[in-house]
């Protein structure tokens, strides 16, 4: 795998912009397999610099504010529910399996 020349990609919207492009490439059906390898070698070198872009920018206070924000919400979002929300949704759906038996036997 011969690395792919991206210096002419110097902002990390240019990469998402390459990226894009690498995508409608890829997706058409007229792209032969070899120049799809050769897409994707040049995806992960994009992906590699958007990273490395990434990793080094410094954020500013309010920027990292609603950063962790952000975090905070969506850790609240992602957390796994709680026994009593459990016991309740069990209890619901025992109750519709028992109103589909009665109403079976009608």
């Amino acid at each position: 795998m011969a690395k792919t020349d991206i210096s002419a990609y110097k902002t990390f919207d240019d990469i998402c912009k390459r990226l894009d492009d690498i995508i409608d490439e890829v997706r058409d059906k007229d792209t032969s397999l070899e120049t799809s390898l050769d897409l994707f070698d040049e995806a992960i070198d994009l992906g590699s610099a958007a990273v490395d872009m990434v990793d080094v920018t410094e954020l500013s206070s309010s920027e990292q504010a609603q950063l962790k924000q952000a975090g905070a919400e969506g850790a609240a979002e992602a957390a796994p529910p709680t026994p009593a929300s459990e016991a309740a949704a069990g209890t619901a759906a025992a109750a519709d399996s028992s109103d589909a038996r009665a109403a079976s036997a009608k």
